[in-house]
């Protein structure tokens, strides 16, 4: 049974940074950056501070339409072909990603952070808090 749910996602801002590159993973990143959140979003990141870890869901903007043969995929750091949903690559059915950031400052509508693994332009769907895991 197939269900089809049509999703309709509208951006909350960008990322910002001067990078050429940026690494494929947010835990091997040093490059830091900015989160530019849409002005009338502005209230929403009024808690966020220094130190803190956010979780920003993004979209890989640039990949490619999903081809089925990407289900299976072989990272270039792994000697073994993988399924998609066990791998971090950008190539997805949704093309959804998830970065845990750094929180170095914060200004108005802009949050400076660092361990980005987005591209310059990347739009942003949304922010939550970082909660640790912690045993009941």
């Amino acid at each position: 049974m197939e269900n089809k749910i049509e999703c309709n996602f509208m951006p909350i801002g960008y990322v910002k940074n001067d990078s050429a590159s940026v690494p494929r993973h947010w835990s091997v990143s040093d490059v830091e950056g900015e989160l530019v959140i849409s002005p009338e979003y502005q209230d929403g990141i009024r808690d966020i501070k220094p130190k803190d870890k956010i979780c920003v869901i993004f979209c890989f903007h640039k990949s490619p339409p999903f081809p089925h043969e990407k289900l299976i995929q072989k990272p270039f750091h792994m000697n073994t072909e993988k399924g998609v949903f066990s791998i971090c690559s950008p190539y997805r059915p949704n093309p959804i990603g998830f970065s845990v950031l750094e929180v170095l400052e914060k200004s108005e509508n802009i949050i400076k952070v660092r361990r980005l693994d987005m591209l310059d332009g990347t739009p942003i769907l949304d922010i939550k808090p970082y909660v640790e895991y912690k045993e009941l």
